[in-house]
């Protein structure tokens, strides 16, 4: 073998040896790039905007001091070509990810949820103007007129037809679309407690129901009472007396109260107050929880006319009106 070609030998076997250690290097740091922990302190929102490149989003993350240096990334990305596929969205990362681990949650696209909790017992009116104030929820209606007409419900005030719950959104969602949930989620609640209802009811249909559960939803926050609450109200309509409930007159007033019902509330007539009209308001007065539903379809069975406030968070509950006065003065010492 001459000493040229033991050197040229030498030489290639040089080259090979430089090459792969090059390849070990290369693969090593691309390997810590992916598997470094993304460095944020806490779990941290991220939005992707439509268009946007999983090499434009690296540029972000080393601006914001979350890797070292995104070439190494951008080299592992013709390796794994898979993990580029990242979705537009508002996403959740959490503080403990490495940094493929946070590639891969984008590219899943299971975008971070918010939620809004619309409160048993709360008119649409005051769910809207909480809704309001949610900035991630896409705003395209401002009054209970535009609602109704969004979700194409017949009657002129949709009071009652939503269902009270927490409700979770995605960035992007609009309030219609989260009320339109609530309303359906009503509607099926409504059909099934009607279908499951006291056969000897006063009550002529399910819009009926909705109303009484209303009431009973205002009038008392004590679950174990609703059931006794329902059984005044039947037993009134029943005897055809009229329901004379504080919570249909307040709702009547609108905008015009201001916390304090007077005799003179009591005295005004509008189409809601139980003090001045027979029988049932022409629509709920809030929009009521299943246990309220549930109670209107199936009351306690009693003969109790009347209640009032106990003072302790529940009521007193009487067969008749001296009964139900020496109640009341008993709960007005207890307030004085």
């Amino acid at each position: 073998m001459t000493r040229w070609f033991k050197g040229l030998l030498i030489a290639f076997g040089i080259a090979l040896t430089i090459t792969a250690a090059a390849a070990l290097f290369v693969s090593q740091q691309v390997q810590k790039a992916l598997t470094a922990e993304l460095r944020i302190d806490a779990t941290t929102e991220v939005t992707i905007a439509p268009g946007q490149s999983v090499r434009q989003l690296l540029l972000q993350w080393q601006q914001r001091g979350w890797i070292d240096s995104e070439l190494w990334l951008r080299l592992a990305l013709k390796l794994k070509p898979q993990l580029a596929g990242i979705k537009a969205g508002t996403y959740h990362l959490a503080d403990d990810l490495t940094v493929e681990q946070a590639l891969q949650h984008l590219k899943e696209g299971v975008e971070a949820q918010f939620s809004i909790t619309l409160v048993e017992g709360g008119t649409i009116k005051e769910w809207l103007a909480q809704i309001q104030q949610h900035p991630r929820l896409v705003h395209t209606i401002s009054s209970v007129q535009e609602l109704t007409a969004a979700l194409d419900i017949d009657d002129a005030n949709p009071e009652g037809w939503f269902y009270p719950d927490t409700y979770s959104y995605s960035v992007g969602s609009s309030d219609v679309d989260l009320l339109s949930r609530a309303h359906q989620r009503m509607q099926q609640a409504v059909t099934t407690t009607w279908a499951e209802r006291q056969q000897d009811l006063p009550l002529k249909s399910a819009y009926e129901l909705l109303i009484l559960a209303s009431i009973i939803e205002k009038e008392t926050a004590v679950a174990a009472e609703r059931p006794l609450v329902s059984s005044v109200f039947i037993n009134r309509l029943n005897k055809g007396m009229r329901l004379q409930t504080d919570p249909t007159v307040i709702y009547g007033l609108g905008d015009s109260y201001h916390g304090d019902i007077t005799r003179k509330h009591l005295k005004t007539t509008t189409p809601y107050n139980t003090y001045r009209i027979d029988g049932l308001t022409p629509t709920p007065i809030a929009n009521p929880s299943l246990a309220s539903l549930q109670a209107a379809a199936a009351p306690q069975a009693s003969k109790y006319l009347y209640f009032v406030a106990n003072g302790e968070g529940g009521h007193t509950f009487s067969l008749n009106l001296k009964d139900h006065n020496r109640a009341v003065q008993r709960y007005l010492k207890m307030n004085k």
